[in-house]
């Protein structure tokens, strides 16, 4: 790889200082790298300073992605370049000290938590510049044909729980305490900062693709082939929000075995398996769900309205018969309802009722609220679900994790990551533990797609207890060791080892719904092959699982545990917590230094979007954070149950005073449902889409939140019919309003509260998406779609026993299967009309091929 070496724009001449004055050493940061296939090869070069008199040593605090791994690390100073190597962490440090002590220079890399890590880089001497690289490879995930790059570019403040103790080890703003003894370690101080970040990606997928962010505008520039090169469209940013890429039309993710191995040397391997689990004879398994959502101060901003948006989208996609709860946590936490509510209509109003009512404000005491989640979800014959929203800035990620994987037996976790600056460890950690799914949502990404993807996860066919047995090959770590859960459409990957090449197979055994699974998949170890990075990512993997394992262990365990995880880190070249990189410059004459320098930590930006950095002036500490007052309320059924965690004295806090734009009520039609259906399904000005050519070399410029679209072969569709180019909103709010008034059982009611008054409404809302070209497989209204079928179904059936509807189920069940795109459906529909008494009824099973017949007898319904 070739990063840029536009590391960021020259230092002003009135240099960035500290609130103590002192100059700050960082200059900038920059971003570069490829994406190549399923993978990120991406290098962060970090440009240091001193407008000091004296030698100094920067300190700086900075994230990178949970789930990459940390392959290299190397510095840059006096015209040459030197690569670090990987020790054990306390041997790192003696190296480092030591250089530094006797004049010499040197950079040294800790992992602090598996997000957050620390460069020091000791004696830079006065007006000379040194850049430090850290280069990491990170397995990227293709959700419905959409690549996702997600780059965190601060450490935010967090609440950290727990009262003072132990001695500072760091040059954080807090202290540490019972709970967090690392808390001065992953605390920068927050100030106003010039110095950003650049970037500079190039994308080879092999095929053209449409490049955006949600998060940045950027310029795409076309290349040879399909390459694209991306860059920030002025020049540098603020390191206050995640860096987010999204690749539309990208090749999803292909099932198979890839391999990297030289001759004589051990080989690594990547299987991976896409599982097609559905079966139409087994009824969906009934849910129990608790939502916990995070209304503490660091969801102050757009976070908090995305949240309460994102938990209404998320009750309307359960279904009668389930049962569910949610809880609101900051310092305290509440309850709408003491135990698991059965989804009606009356329980889905109190639910809107409770989430219309909460306000951002308080610590972040997330243990306890998750605990009671899932304790109110007792019944082990019943799927068993947590849905958390939150930021995930809190201390105590570890003791959050374990407690609710210890507790939560056969629970499973899904994750909303809300908000620019999410911590990715506590979001990731939190779903793999126990078998759920991640989703990330930045300011200006579409929360209801995101909604639709992670309900779906929450919803599909799996395969537990999962056994992996190789014939024929020999192979050993594998990781994960303890092997995940096989859910119906997603990829699964298993990484691992071998030393001799040859063919063989593994069989793949685990539990489909209480009875055995199995799948042979045939495998062909290669005796020389080149994957680059795939070494790093085994290895990555297999840390962070030795990692996990060691919290359980204590004594000689616990030691020797740790000796295997530095022997792997360094055998491998990978970053763990137990081993650090270091670099040392040997210096001679003039250049080499005096005495001790002295330490300048680097202050980081306020976050974007948060409510505590909106207004002008100081910044508030992140000490504050520890010590504000909890505010939550709103109208529920029987009122709130409210839990205590512990006290906490207030503390001033600032306040956004900027608040997201509330949608009106659309005004109501005149002419009945149809009308107003058909209107609020038009698309404003706004909403057309156009796909637009680039010829070669040209600059094809990104906007937050907006899509671009290239052409020719292969090149990426333009949205579908009720999408947005981009994430922006689909035709205003008119079509959401549609959705939002889908009653609990998947039914519309407008008029007549009866069930055929109900058949019809909802016969005729159908028709309308038909017409807009919405079915059961859209991405974003797929899902309330097919609840509607499986809805109308039910109560066309019902109504078929009593008799007198004919006219009217015939017409419902012609625009449900207009809408009704996969074969599960349509065969439930096929199913109620050919079972029907009447001939009128049986007559539409005969007519199901031919749309044209259908949407006659929705026209006739319409007329009516």
């Amino acid at each position: 790889m070739n990063p840029s070496t536009d590391v960021s724009l020259p230092a002003p001449m009135s240099c960035l200082r500290s609130s103590e004055g002192r100059p700050v050493p960082l200059l900038g940061v920059s971003l570069s790298g490829e994406v190549l296939g399923g993978a990120a090869r991406l290098v962060v070069r970090q440009r240091y300073r001193n407008e000091e008199r004296r030698p100094i040593e920067a300190i700086y605090t900075f994230p990178l992605p949970s789930e990459a791994s940390i392959a290299g690390f190397a510095m840059e100073c006096a015209g040459r370049r030197l690569e670090g190597e990987v020790k054990e962490r306390e041997e790192a440090f003696r190296a480092y000290d030591e250089a530094i002590s006797t004049g010499h220079g040197a950079a040294l890399l800790d992992e602090e938590r598996r997000n957050v890590f620390t460069a020091s880089v000791g004696n830079l001497l006065p007006g000379e510049e040194t850049v430090v690289e850290v280069a990491l490879v990170q397995a990227l995930k293709a959700d419905e044909g959409a690549l996702r790059l997600m780059v965190p570019t601060l450490v935010a403040p967090r609440y950290i729980p727990g009262a003072p103790q132990g001695d500072r080890t760091g040059h954080g703003a807090e202290e540490p305490t019972d709970a967090v003894p690392d808390a001065d370690r992953i605390s920068p101080e927050i100030a106003r900062v010039d110095y950003g970040i650049t970037v500079d990606i190039v994308f080879d997928l092999g095929r053209d693709v449409a490049i955006e962010s949600p998060s940045h505008a950027i310029e795409v520039r076309r290349e040879e082939g399909h390459r694209q090169r991306v860059s920030l469209r002025n020049d540098r940013a603020a390191l206050d929000r995640d860096i987010v890429l999204l690749a539309a039309g990208a090749p999803g993710v292909q099932a198979g075995l890839v391999c990297d191995r030289r001759p004589g040397e051990e080989g690594t391997f990547a299987l991976t398996v896409v599982p097609d689990l559905f079966d139409a004879k087994r009824a969906a398994a009934r849910r129990d769900v608790v939502f916990v959502v995070d209304v503490s101060g660091s969801m102050q901003g757009e976070s908090i309205d995305q949240a309460k948006r994102a938990l209404r989208l998320c009750l309307r996609h359960l279904a009668e018969g389930d049962r569910f709860g949610v809880i609101a946590f900051s310092n305290d936490f509440r309850a709408m309802n003491p135990s698991l509510a059965p989804f009606t209509q009356r329980t889905l109003e109190a639910a809107d009722a409770f989430v219309e009512g909460l306000v951002a404000s308080g610590g972040t005491e997330m243990l306890n609220p998750l605990l009671a989640a899932v304790g109110m979800l007792g019944e082990t014959d019943r799927d068993r679900v947590v849905v958390l929203l939150t930021d995930g800035q809190v201390g105590n990620e570890a003791e959050i994790v374990d407690g609710v994987a210890a507790l939560g037996k056969g629970v499973r976790v899904y994750t909303f990551g809300i908000g620019t600056n999410v911590s990715e460890l506590l979001v990731n950690d939190l779903a793999r533990r126990t078998q759920g799914a991640a989703e990330f949502i930045h300011p200006g990404e579409r929360i209801d797609e995101k909604v639709t993807a992670q309900f779906a996860r929450a919803t599909a066919v799996r395969v537990t207890g999962i056994e992996a047995r190789f014939e024929g090959v020999d192979v050993g770590e594998l990781a994960p060791a303890e092997l995940p859960a096989l859910i119906d459409g997603e990829p699964w990957v298993l990484y691992g080892r071998y030393e001799q090449p040859g063919m063989g197979r593994v069989e793949l055994r685990g539990s489909l719904r209480g009875e055995r699974f199995h799948l042979t998949v045939p495998v062909e170890l290669a005796a020389e092959a080149s994957r680059h990075g795939l070494e790093a990512l085994w290895a990555g993997a297999r840390v962070r699982e030795l990692e996990e394992s060691e919290r359980g262990l204590s004594g000689k365990r616990a030691e020797a545990m740790r000796k295997r995880i530095v022997d792997l880190a360094v055998r491998h070249r990978v970053a763990s917590k137990h081993a650090s990189f270091v670099v040392i410059e040997r210096r001679t004459g003039d250049r080499r230094a005096h005495g001790q320098p002295e330490a300048r930590p680097v202050p980081v930006s306020p976050p974007a979007g948060w409510g505590m950095s909106s207004r002008r002036g100081p910044v508030a500490p992140a000490a504050a954070f520890a010590a504000m007052p909890m505010s939550v309320g709103g109208p529920m059924t029987g009122g709130p149950v409210v839990m205590r965690a512990r006290a906490a004295a207030p503390a001033p806090m600032a306040v956004d005073d900027e608040r997201s734009a509330r949608l009106e009520p659309a005004p109501a039609a005149r002419g009945g449902l149809l009308s107003r259906a058909k209107q609020l399904f038009q698309p404003s000005a706004a909403a057309g889409s156009a796909r637009v050519a680039a010829p070669a070399g040209a600059v094809a410029r990104g906007r937050p939140g907006g899509a671009q679209y290239g052409s020719g072969p292969g090149a990426p569709p333009p949205p579908a019919p009720g999408a947005a180019p981009g994430g922006a909103e689909p035709r205003g709010p008119r079509l959401e309003r549609v959705f939002e008034e889908q009653l609990a059982s998947g039914l519309w009611e407008r008029g007549e509260p009866t069930d055929l008054g109900r058949l019809t409404s909802t016969a005729l809302c159908l028709a309308a998406c038909h017409e807009q070209g919405i079915d059961s497989a859209h991405p974003i209204y797929g899902a309330q779609v097919a609840k509607a079928v499986e809805a109308l179904c039910a109560l066309a059936a019902s109504l078929l026993q009593g008799g007198g509807a004919d006219r009217e189920v015939a017409a419902a069940l012609s625009a449900a299967y207009l809408v009704a795109s996969g074969r599960r459906l349509r065969a439930r529909v096929h199913d109620v009309a050919s079972a029907a008494a009447s001939e009128a009824v049986r007559a539409v099973a005969g007519e199901l091929g031919d749309a044209g017949a259908l949407r006659r007898r929705v026209e006739a319904l319409r007329g009516a």
